[in-house]
C-alpha cells in the first residue's frame, strides 16, 4: 500500500490571516491558537490574523506563527482520522513534524521555536550575515566554491539543498557575495539574494545553538510514535535523544530537503501532504520527482478536498 508523509513548511511561508478561517470553524484548531497565546504571554494569534506583515515576518514571530498555524491545520486531518506513515519539515517545519509525530507537545514546541527565533536573530549582528539562492548549479561544484571562499577568510556554506538546481548558500555578506560571483562564473543561471535577517543554517549560528541547548534541556522530548525524517541527515528518527541532538545541529547544518524527499520516496511514500500555508514544499517535491502526488492543506476547503483524496487513496 502506498504510504503517506505529512510535510510542514518553514520560515518564508507566513502570510497575514493564515489559519484564521480554520480557527473560526474548528474548536481544536482554535484551541491551538489560544494555547500559543497563553504559552508565549502575548497575542500571537492577533499578529497572525491581523498583521501587519512586517511584524509577522520578524523571525521571533514568524517561527511560532507558522508552527501554530500548521498544527491547527493538522488537527483537522487528525479529526478526520488521516494518519501519516512518516513526517518531515523544512527547517522550522521540523518542529511541526515532531508535534505531528508525538515527540513534542505543542506548548513545548511553540515556546521552543520562539526562543529559537530569538537566538537566531541575536547570533550575528544585523547586516553581517546573509543568504542567497543559487539556481542551476550542481551541488558538488557549489560546495567546492564555498569551501574555497571560506578558506580565503570569508565563511559561506550550503544551507538549503531544496531540489535539483536550487540551493541556498549562507554566511558572511562578503562570503555569500564572492561565492555567488564564482557560482555565476561556473555556470549558475541566477543568484538571488534573500531577504533574511541572518546567515541561517551556517556555522555562524553556532552561538545560537549553544544557547538553544539550554532551552531544549528544559523540555520533554519523547520518542516519536511516527518516524520523522530529519533535516540534518535525511534519515528517519524515532529516538528522543537523537531527535534532541539533531535539533541542535540543525541550526548550523544544511537542510537536506532534496535528500529527505528522495529518502521518503525510497521508504514507499507516494503521497506528500503539505500541512501549512502556501505550496512551496509541494513545488520542491515535484521538482525532485514528478511521479509522486502532492496535496496541500491550508484552509477548510483544501482540508476537505485533501481528506476526500486521501480516503480514496
Amino acid at each position: 500500500m502506498e504510504k503517506i508523509a505529512f510535510v510542514f513548511p518553514g520560515q518564508g511561508s507566513q502570510t497575514v490571516g493564515m489559519g484564521k478561517e480554520m480557527a473560526t470553524q474548528n474548536k481544536q484548531a482554535n484551541r491551538i491558537f489560544d494555547l500559543a497565546d497563553e504559552t508565549l504571554g502575548f497575542s500571537l494569534s492577533k499578529v497572525i490574523f491581523e498583521g501587519p506583515q512586517e511584524t509577522l515576518t520578524l523571525t521571533t514571530n514568524a517561527q511560532p506563527a507558522l508552527l501554530t498555524t500548521s498544527v491547527a491545520l493538522l488537527k483537522g486531518l487528525e479529526e478526520a482520522g488521516i494518519r501519516p506513515d512518516y513526517t518531515a519539515g523544512h527547517s522550522l517545519g521540523e518542529y511541526s513534524a515532531l508535534v505531528a509525530s508525538g515527540a513534542l507537545d505543542f506548548k513545548d514546541a511553540v515556546y521552543t521555536v520562539r526562543k529559537r527565533g530569538e537566538y537566531m536573530e541575536e547570533a550575528v549582528p544585523s547586516g553581517e550575515g546573509t543568504m542567497a539562492a543559487v539556481l542551476g548549479l550542481d551541488r558538488s561544484i557549489l560546495h567546492d566554491i564555498c569551501q574555497h571562499v571560506t578558506g580565503a577568510g570569508d565563511p559561506v556554506q550550503l544551507a538549503n539543498l531544496n531540489c535539483p538546481g536550487q540551493i541556498v548558500i549562507s554566511g558572511t555578506v562578503a562570503g555569500v557575495q564572492k561565492a555567488g560571483d564564482r557560482a555565476k562564473e561556473a555556470g549558475a543561471k541566477r543568484v538571488l539574494p534573500l531577504q533574511v535577517s541572518g546567515p541561517f543554517h551556517s556555522m555562524l549560528m553556532k552561538p545560537a545553538a549553544e544557547k538553544f541547548q539550554a532551552v531544549l534541556d528544559e523540555i520533554n522530548v519523547k520518542d516519536a510514535e511516527i518516524p520523522v525524517v530529519v533535516n540534518v541527515t535525511a534519515a528517519p528518527e524515532t529516538d528522543s535523544a537523537m531527535i534532541r541532538k539533531k535539533l541542535i545541529e540543525q541550526l548550523y547544518s544544511p537542510v537536506l530537503w532534496e535528500d529527505t524527499v528522495e529518502k521518503l520516496i525510497k521508504l514507499g511514500v507516494g503521497t506528500f501532504v503539505e500541512v501549512g500555508p502556501g505550496k512551496v514544499l509541494s513545488g520542491l517535491i515535484r521538482k525532485v520527482d514528478r511521479n509522486v502526488k502532492t496535496v496541500s492543506v491550508q484552509d477548510t476547503e483544501s482540508l476537505q478536498a485533501a481528506v476526500a483524496a486521501l480516503r480514496g487513496n
